[in-house]
């Protein structure tokens, strides 16, 4: 609000309330204008706010938001501001405007602020919420999924990954309100999908300490998506507000603090649980059990023969696994890469490793280099179809790679030609079309890309027809 409009205190704005927890009078507010709603802040919610700040005994101005036409952020009960701050914003509703009168030990102390406000002052602040909101713990830090504390919990563990969780549900809709999920109950953080669980409510859980309840505004890209929920009765793209709270958990152990066995077992149900969710398609679920499946074991060495072999084909199959899932994506190529990369090392004539790597090569453009990996699975398996259909269509670009590079600079030489026989410049419509072929040598590089991957589709399910043949057991 620019300065101008600056409203006034006036004596008639109503009667002061002390609102301390105390009841001490070091904090006393005098509502000026009534807010809207009945939503105040939570402890960790950011706050927006204009004020503008006075002694108590002169009335002199030492502060003031709206002079500077720029409104003050903080996060409440953090102690980012004044005692007198958190205690009087926090219940304050969104565009109120009140008079905060704060007490020394609630402002700034003995030792004051010099030199403008002296030790033990009393200070007047009007204060007026323009709004409020919880924390963003979306993956993107795109506001999908808002959390607010509404009951402090106890301690200071949160439930991690695997943690086993008992908690309480409810569910709106964040349109009209109305409720669709009640329920109590106990599930594995990362498996709640197997029980209607969102993926925003398991991002929330995993901040929460035991006892806390908490409110998850939650988007539909973390909720059930375009998908919907008919058990529940969501329809498709709804946006939800979920209450949760967390009665009790038990954390999974870490990996440092399992020894060599337990992991070989935690690490083959992570992998089982990763392919459950790869056969349902659920790749992002897929994706981060088969990560940890590995992680579990890359840096464990073992003495014992069997347990060695058994590490070395879990991780193996993991890194495949992982593999296949990016594919399945189709948004990163690179990872494609570095996994089969990985794979490789365990076993340099791993075919899946060769195949995955080819079609993510295919798909980035690096046509010799997938014709290399298809080469060397025909070395070993001559009587591959898909393969040698993947070859003949890396050939096929390689090949029309090089033709558009030879005529492209052919182009440029007969430009130069043309420009040592005359004093002007060469022709421009020689140098436009050099740039289109250009231009249109980069636009079917991105068709081709996209085609990639639809031809490696096309091959894939020649030699895996089949969901469970696409992963590595």
């Amino acid at each position: 609000m620019p300065a101008e409009e600056k409203i006034e205190v006036k004596p008639e704005g109503g009667e002061a309330e002390d609102v301390t927890t105390k009841k001490d009078g070091g904090v006393k507010k005098r509502i000026l204008r009534e807010g809207h709603g009945t939503e105040k802040p939570c402890e960790g919610d950011t706050v927006l706010v204009h004020y503008v700040g006075t002694l108590a005994s002169d009335g002199s101005q030492f502060d003031s938001s709206r002079d500077r036409n720029d409104a003050f952020s903080f996060k409440i009960g953090k102690g980012e501001v004044i005692k007198g701050w958190d205690t009087g914003v926090a219940t304050m509703k969104r565009g109120e405007l009140a008079v905060l009168t704060c007490r020394g030990d609630y402002a700034y102390g003995e030792k004051g602020s010099l030199p403008k406000i002296p030790g033990d002052a009393t200070l007047n602040f009007e204060v007026e919420l323009i709004d409020f909101f919880g924390e963003d713990i979306s993956p993107d830090k795109d506001k999908s999924i808002m959390r607010r504390v509404l009951i402090k919990g106890e301690d200071y563990q949160t439930p991690n990954d695997c943690a086993q969780i008992r908690c309480h549900l409810i569910g709106r809709f964040k349109d009209t309100g109305k409720v669709f999920d009640t329920r109590e109950v106990e599930f594995e953080i990362g498996d709640g999908e197997n029980h209607n669980i969102v993926s925003g409510i398991e991002s929330a859980l995993q901040k929460m300490k035991k006892h806390e309840k908490c409110q998850v505004d939650i988007q539909a890209k973390h909720a059930f998506g375009s998908a919907g929920c008919p058990a529940l009765g969501v329809g498709p793209d709804q946006d939800v507000i979920y209450e949760i709270v967390l009665n009790s958990f038990e954390k999974a152990k870490e990996n440092w603090q399992m020894n060599g066995k337990e992991k070989l077992v935690q690490s083959e149900l992570a992998k089982s649980k990763g392919t459950e969710f790869f056969k349902q398609e659920k790749w992002a679920r897929a994706i981060k059990h088969y990560q940890r499946c590995f992680e579990m074991l890359q840096h464990e060495e073992y003495e014992d023969e069997e347990e060695k072999k058994k590490s070395k084909a879990t991780i193996l199959a993991a890194r495949l696994n992982l593999a296949a899932c990016y594919l399945k994506t189709n948004n990163d190529f690179l990872k494609v890469v570095d996994h089969c990369d990985e794979a490789l090392k365990l076993d340099d004539k791993s075919e899946k490793a060769l195949f995955r790597r080819g079609q993510a090569r295919l798909a980035m453009n690096d046509f010799e280099l997938a014709a290399t990996d298809f080469e060397k699975i025909l070395e070993l398996q001559p009587d591959n179809k898909a393969a040698r259909q993947q070859l003949h269509i890396a050939q096929q670009r390689v090949k029309a790679y090089r033709e558009r590079e030879k005529r492209l600079y052919g182009k440029m030489f007969a430009s130069m030609r043309s420009s040592e026989g005359q004093s002007q410049p060469a022709n421009e419509g020689d140098n436009r079309d050099m740039f289109e072929d250009m231009g249109d040598y980069k636009a079917n590089g991105t068709k081709a890309a996209a085609a990639n991957g639809s031809d490696a589709g096309e091959a894939a399910a020649t030699t895996e027809s089949t969901t469970e043949a696409e992963v590595s057991a």
